[in-house]
């Protein structure tokens, strides 16, 4: 990695151990870390606009970019070039310094989180007997850090939609502090169980807990939750409900244009890559090499510059996942976002967590094998969500075949009574339009019209 030679020093497996290599780093390590960290999400985000228009332009049956460059490899730089280009507006009725700072805050702490990332293990510094792990950096509470930082994120999108001085912003920035609040408390819910399972919250160490086998198999509901929470957390199809096209314009970012426009842009694309990435460290393994190599004994593939080869492949998987459900799925509505985010997944996030941990404290005071209760939990799991799942669906289905039909006629509302229109409720209907009936006989008499 542009300066550090990958050697077969064996990984560090205690978090002190990991704080105290890092501690000793010198400044101008950690500042060239923190370079190839920016370049890595930048060329990154150049790519993802590339794979995204191509993915879906194969899944929608037609080429997708393929003009500017070899495979339309050069597409994003132009778009950039345009966004770099464009006229640049600001509002006169904006807060002006928030509408300014607003998609800074967003980049800014998407770029915070990919510091706690571990692209390896040790290694030595070319022409030097320095080592260091390939991570920025490393601390006990490291998860925690990252759900801070996704936390944090939104603000940018609130003081945008808020500053920008418009309606449509404004309501797209009250969505998004709705949906982090709701997608956050099950992305918690879906990482308690790993925590548990790895005995720390530092991400270097949850990598080394994973060293015989990946938490994505022990903990697949968590894994499940996790990754559509992570779809919910970025505004991604089919809840980017912030700035649906169809009903807000372009959400909170109705106002910007030109490199604020882009700023925010590249926030979103860079919190895709983020939380690939910590679904690749947290449950898959990390920058270890698929469990089968580890079971062969060919350990050589977790030395060298495999590690950062195996945690790249790993987040464009994900990747792919996300522009997989944009090109599939159809948008959620407000009220069915809302009610799914805390009707489902937040009990069901918690009925995993009480089912892992009384479930493993039992085995734990019985004497058995706890390897064998892991083996198995994920799956027992899966079975019991799709079990309950069906349970509540038929007994709906049921509820609504018993249910009595309704003889009474609907109640006619009158929608201009109180001064303002109002639209029916499901039990009310509007009266007949009177334009209707004149339209009706206006099209009669034209056609009695021309058949004399």
């Amino acid at each position: 990695m542009l300066g550090f030679l990958p050697s077969t020093v064996e990984p560090v497996t205690t978090d002190a151990a990991v704080a105290s290599s890092l501690a000793g780093d010198s400044i101008w390590i950690v500042i060239i870390k923190a370079v190839l960290i920016v370049v890595f999400l930048l060329t990154s985000v150049l790519f993802a606009v590339w794979f995204e228009r191509r993915v879906i332009g194969r899944l929608q049956e037609r080429p997708g970019p393929n003009v500017r460059g070899p495979f339309g490899l050069l597409q994003s730089v132009a778009d950039a070039m345009k966004l770099l280009f464009k006229e640049d507006i600001t509002v006169r009725a904006s807060e002006k310094l928030l509408y300014i700072v607003a998609p800074m805050i967003s980049v800014f702490c998407a770029l915070l989180i990919f510091g706690v990332i571990p692209f390896g293990p040790e290694t030595r510094i070319y022409g030097t007997e320095e080592v260091t792990p390939l991570q920025l950096t490393d601390f006990p509470v490291a998860v925690l850090f990252i759900l801070a930082c996704a936390a944090l994120g939104v603000y940018g999108i609130v003081l945008g939609g808020w500053a920008s001085g418009s309606t449509y912003p404004l309501m797209g920035s009250i969505r998004s502090t709705a949906q982090v609040i709701s997608y956050e408390l099950a992305m918690g819910l879906s990482l308690v169980t790993v925590f548990m399972l790895s005995g720390t919250m530092s991400t270097s160490g949850i990598v080394d807990a994973q060293m015989d086998r990946w938490w994505v198999w022990p903990l697949f509901p968590a894994f499940l939750l996790y990754i559509i929470s992570m779809v919910g957390e970025t505004n991604r199809l089919p809840f980017d409900l912030p700035e649906a096209e169809g009903e807000l314009v372009a959400g909170f970012m109705t106002e910007y244009s030109s490199m604020k426009f882009a700023w925010f842009f590249l926030a979103e694309y860079m919190n895709m890559i983020n939380v690939s990435a910590v679904a690749s460290t947290l449950f898959l393994g990390g920058w270890r090499a698929p469990w089968p190599a580890s079971w062969a004994g060919a350990e050589f593939l977790n030395t060298g510059i495999f590690p950062p080869l195996w945690l790249i492949l790993k987040i464009w998987l994900l990747m792919f996942v996300f522009v997989w459900i944009r090109g599939s799925v159809l948008r959620f509505r407000y009220d069915q976002f809302m009610k799914f985010g805390w009707k489902i997944l937040i009990p069901v996030g918690l009925g995993w967590l009480v089912f892992f941990a009384v479930g493993r404290a039992l085995f734990d005071h019985f004497g058995r094998d706890l390897n064998v209760y892991d083996a198995v939990a994920g799956v027992i799991g899966v079975l019991l969500i799709v079990a309950v799942w069906s349970f509540i669906s038929d007994s709906k289905a049921k509820r609504e075949d018993d249910a009595p039909a309704e003889d009474s006629a609907p109640e006619t509302l009158d929608a201009f009574a109180g001064g303002y229109p109002v639209p029916p409720m499901p039990h009310q209907v509007l009266p007949p339009s009177p334009r209707s009936g004149r339209t009706v006989d206006a099209h009669v008499g034209n056609r009695e019209e021309d058949s004399e």
